[in-house]
């Protein structure tokens, strides 16, 4: 078989994966296994990301870097600390969507800090590609994969085969997300968890429970350390500190559980010299929050998405219909490409499909104005 009917079946085989309705640690499994006949290398790792902010919600390993988790945070704060060309989030706001590092840096890839200093001196990497899992205006990964000494680099031919599966690795990421079913949904909300991390980088207070959420954020069994998620949104915290983004560290990640949560960090002002600490919060995502994300991953069209919005609110189809000044046929025609989208039938099961378990069992329940449930009123 040749090399390119090879890459063309692979790239087949993917797109038949992203449209299986596997969740995302399978979905991301079975890509990387056949990934590697096309492009082989050593390890490979694959980050989740919210699509709102590009920040880490979770990353998978494969290959020599399973198990391999005691330099995870080290990764956090580089990959969302520092200033690269190459970082995800560069690549994917520049509208890269695959890189070669040999390529990138004229055949030195240790003149990146991430390669020089971290990947080859630690893993024994010596070259690495990256690619941006975009579908459409949204991002919702990257997946970088490595070779290591005494392999050679990344060709073009191979960097240019993985930017054709930018889009059905997103496509297989952003419909994952909505394939885990809550076996036991937790329906009384904790509270939030805070935890202080200092410019050494160490956690040094940290609420109740705390470690119970810190557990929840695990991707499963091949996945990187929790805290990963955390130093990753300090580095960026600290960026956003010093003005170097203004993008405000936060993001919505779904939990092992099923929950979906909101994680934000914030530095904080310098006090008797203790400079460079972060608070993190952690908490129940409030449905307001949530409800764009869960849309953007049913791959709605702009004007689907206005629908939608409006089903939710219990607006009838013939005022959907004076609102977007279109027919109520119009009106329908969008329903049923929502539903079929979605994978439900009805107005019903679009709104169950999009609340969750999480959240319908309290549908009941009073909406506060910040947008969480409520106590029922007794009596």
């Amino acid at each position: 078989m040749t090399r390119s009917l090879a890459a063309e079946r692979v790239r087949s085989d993917v797109d038949v994966l992203a449209r299986a309705g596997l969740d995302v640690c399978d979905f991301i499994g079975e890509a990387v296994e056949s990934l590697t006949r096309a492009v082989p290398h050593a390890a490979a790792c694959m980050a989740t990301v919210d699509p709102n902010t590009l920040l880490l919600t979770g990353a998978r390993k494969y290959g020599s870097l399973l198990g391999r988790n005691d330099h995870d945070d080290e990764w956090g704060l580089i990959e969302y600390g520092m200033t690269e060309s190459s970082s995800f989030r560069e690549l994917a706001m520049s509208g890269v969507d695959a890189v070669g590092m040999h390529q990138l840096t004229a055949g030195e890839p240790q003149r990146s800090h991430r390669m020089g200093e971290f990947m080859a001196p630690i893993f024994d990497f010596t070259d690495e590609a990256r690619v941006i899992l975009r579908d459409g205006e949204q991002v919702w990964g990257a997946l970088a994969i490595f070779r290591e000494t005494g392999a050679t680099a990344f060709t073009t031919d191979e960097v240019d085969f993985l930017r054709t599966v930018s889009q059905p690795l997103a496509r297989g990421v952003r419909t994952g997300l909505l394939a885990t079913v809550i076996a036991e949904p937790q329906t009384q909300p904790s509270g939030p968890s805070v935890l202080i991390v200092d410019g050494g980088d160490q956690v040094i207070q940290m609420s109740a429970g705390t470690d119970d959420r810190l557990d929840d954020l695990l991707a499963g069994s091949n996945s990187g350390a929790a805290t990963s998620v955390i130093t990753a949104l300090v580095g960026a915290a600290r960026r956003y500190g010093r003005g170097e983004t203004d993008v405000p560290p936060r993001l919505r990640v779904r939990g092992a559980s099923g929950m979906w949560l909101v994680v934000h960090a914030s530095p904080l002002s310098n006090t008797d010299g203790r400079i460079g600490e972060v608070v993190v919060t952690i908490e129940e995502a409030r449905p307001p929050e949530i409800v764009p994300l869960v849309v953007a991953a049913f791959g709605l069209t702009s004007r689907e998405r206005d629908v939608t919005q409006m089903v939710l609110q219990g607006v009838a189809t013939k005022d959907i219909a004076a609102t977007l000044h279109v027919s109520a046929y119009t009106v329908q025609d969008h329903l049923k490409s929502i539903f079929d989208k979605a994978g439900v039938r009805s107005r019903r099961e679009l709104i169950a499909r999009v609340y969750f378990d999480q959240y319908a069992p309290r549908m009941n329940e009073p909406l506060l104005p910040s947008g969480s449930f409520g106590a029922t009123p007794a009596g």
